[in-house]
């Protein structure tokens, strides 16, 4: 577990957004429940996340004989601050990240014991900490694989390990992810939630939605995303089992149809030891981990944006979103006066042309920035070969890139006004996908400020290629 936080020196010194005062929904979930036929995978993007989020799940599923097999994407080997709680000095050297990758397996088997499972039903991918979203967004295809801010590492370096020297690149962690999809067979997935706090647990979501679509002609598992990290969320902080966990207010109107699966007083018991097995994270992040021991744990995904076809003068919102600013109370009063905000993405095909419309909080300023992103998909052609399109704009000009390749400017359409920016894509440029993931972000400098969820856009058939 880490958080993500305004910049790079934020994030070893564990800055976030976690927990506040107020902050929750009272929508009341459906019963998440488990059947005898029943396989559970889950993927998780830290030792901890596991524990946080599925411990009582688990407990049922051991008691009733219903397989599990628990994924991890990383060793967690880069959060820095709780490194230096449990080391009590600054670990910075490459060696010393890497052990401390192999104390948060440790950690994470005897957590696992805890709720019943063996080291048998435990698999660690081992790629890089806090470096997953760059992989997702630069590192496919014939670029050279991620190199780890901290650990200097380009390829798994731990032996236990489920693919060790695999390099840190796109595909190959779609291919561990599919592997593990292939082999275990599940019936029910498990995995972070795509609008999470953490780059990483944004990452693992999109992996695996790529892993699901591959596979989906020879299963088709429920897909239950968790969510972890949320601005003032779960309140209260610290140990109330008794108090149920409900969606944080953010995802209000976002169309989530919310599942929750309750746990018993021993389950809850059981979970928060689990949860202090994890003594790396528990020495600088008790009280929020302890939040997490609730009477239930919650799991719901974004439905997906399905596009209209509509012509030019009848535009309308089909797809439609909002995240508040929660990282504005994290800035400087000066960087604050700068903040600029989405407030609001809207949808709609046209023609050939996937067009976006982007409202902001105020206009775009001199030092601020935002990017669109879009990726195709389609099944008939592997996913690192397909364009994964990123438009960068000021206020005057863009730019746009597939992955680090710079693009001609003219491969999309900007129209401005005031506080709304509308992109539009060729999907010929996006590889003619029936299906794309979008979000939208803005920075100020190299610093995010906010952004847009990555979605599931389904656009609809296109010709073969």
């Amino acid at each position: 577990m880490k958080i993500f936080g305004l910049s790079f020196l934020l994030s070893l010194l564990g800055a976030g957004l976690t927990v506040g005062a107020g902050g929750e929904t009272t929508n009341s979930p459906a019963a998440l429940t488990l059947a005898e036929e029943d396989r559970l995978l889950i993927f998780a993007p830290h030792p901890d996340d596991e524990s946080l989020t599925c411990a009582g799940l688990i407990q049922a599923a051991v008691a009733m004989n219903v397989p599990v097999r628990v994924v991890w994407l990383t060793n967690g080997d880069n959060n820095e601050w709780s490194f230096i709680l449990y080391r009590h000095h600054l670990v910075i050297k490459a060696s010393a990240e890497r052990a401390m990758g192999e104390v948060r397996h440790a950690e994470a088997v005897a957590a696992m014991k805890a709720v019943g499972l063996g080291a048998e039903h435990l698999t660690f991918l081992g790629y890089p900490d806090f470096g997953t979203l760059h992989i997702w967004n630069s590192h496919w295809g014939d670029r050279p694989p991620f190199k780890s801010m901290l650990t200097k590492v380009t390829a798994v370096p731990y032996a236990d390990s489920f693919r060790p020297g695999a390099p840190y690149k796109g595909q190959d962690i779609v291919r561990d992810i599919t592997a593990n999809l292939r082999e275990f067979k599940p019936t029910k997935v498990f995995c972070s939630h795509p609008s999470d706090l953490n780059v990483d647990h944004q990452a693992l979501y999109l992996f695996t939605r790529i892993a699901l679509w591959d596979v989906e002609k020879e299963m088709q598992p429920v897909l239950y995303p968790f969510p972890v990290h949320a601005a003032k969320w779960p309140r209260p902080a610290g140990l109330h089992p008794q108090v149920p966990l409900v969606p944080p207010s953010q995802y209000a109107g976002g169309g989530i149809n919310w599942a929750a699966h309750s746990l018993t007083k021993s389950q809850m018991a059981v979970k928060e030891a689990a949860l202090r097995a994890h003594v790396s994270q528990m020495n600088y992040s008790k009280g929020f981990m302890l939040s997490m021991v609730r009477a239930n744990e919650l799991f719901g995904d974004f439905p997906p944006v399905v596009l209209a076809d509509v012509a030019p003068a009848t535009a309308h919102a089909t797809g439609h979103f909002q995240r508040a600013p929660e990282l504005h109370g994290e800035l400087t009063e000066a960087e604050r006066a700068k903040f600029v905000g989405v407030e609001q993405v809207r949808m709609w095909r046209v023609a050939d042309d996937l067009v976006m419309a982007v409202n902001f909080s105020r206009p775009l300023g001199k030092e601020v920035s935002a990017t669109v992103s879009a990726f195709g998909y389609r099944s008939d052609r592997p996913f690192e070969q397909m364009p994964k399109l990123r438009v960068v704009f000021g206020p005057v000009k863009h730019e746009v890139f597939d992955q680090e390749r710079l693009l001609p400017a003219d491969t999309v359409r900007l129209q401005r006004a005031a506080r709304q920016v509308t992109v539009r894509i060729p999907l010929v440029a996006l590889g003619n996908p029936p299906r794309a993931l979008t979000s939208v972000h803005t920075y100020l400098g190299v610093d995010p400020l906010d952004w847009a969820e990555w979605r599931v856009v389904e656009i609809g058939a296109q010709p073969a290629l």
